[in-house]
């Protein structure tokens, strides 16, 4: 069981008779009566997001979640495939869930996947991938001395601000977080 005061960020519970992962949360203390949590969740299942309000103390079955590790193969149309590294078992899931992940999805990405009840609620890449620069504007001599950043356009096909000095075929280190440059990079293998 987990109460009010136990919640975090990403928490999994069980409320009537669904699966609910808890996006946001806030304690609300008001003047005379008492204390309540207003908490944002999404249904696991069915991807409904709701705002509920919770008197403190209140309690709910925690459900279990896993993590596994899983590696990109495929996209077919809205769908990608992923394949669990233990299992060798082909996952499908749905773009809306990856939508912020597509840019930096690669085919043989290794991602974090976690389930809950065998369903996929969230799924992680690494902290850091190398892309090469597939377009760029060409470096002009003295150009770094008022340094600065440029676009540059990915091989996955996102664009990202780069220093003036790179050009075109050249790999970089880019924090999946943030989408920021992070340093040149020797290849695919980094």
């Amino acid at each position: 069981m987990i109460s009010t005061g136990d919640m975090k960020r990403g928490a999994t519970i069980e409320l009537d008779g669904r699966v609910w992962q808890v996006l946001e949360f806030e304690h609300i203390k008001m003047g005379r009566g008492s204390a309540q949590m207003r908490m944002k969740m999404r249904d696991v299942r069915r991807g409904d997001i709701v705002e509920k309000t919770f008197q403190a103390g209140e309690k709910w079955p925690r459900v279990r979640v896993e993590r596994v590790a899983m590696q990109f193969s495929y996209a077919d149309g809205d769908i990608m495939y992923f394949m669990n590294t233990e299992t060798y078992d082909q996952v499908p899931v749905g773009a809306d869930l990856m939508k912020p992940l597509l840019g930096y999805l690669k085919e043989n990405t290794r991602c974090s996947f976690k389930l809950a009840e065998g369903k996929v609620i969230a799924v992680a890449l690494p902290q850091h991938m190398i892309f090469q620069v597939v377009e760029t504007t060409p470096w002009v001599k003295g150009s770094t001395a008022a340094g600065g950043n440029k676009p540059a356009k990915l091989d996955t096909g996102i664009t990202i601000q780069v220093p003036v000095y790179l050009g075109q075929g050249e790999w970089v280190r880019v924090h999946t977080a943030t989408g920021e440059y992070v340093d040149r990079a020797k290849g695919p293998e980094g």
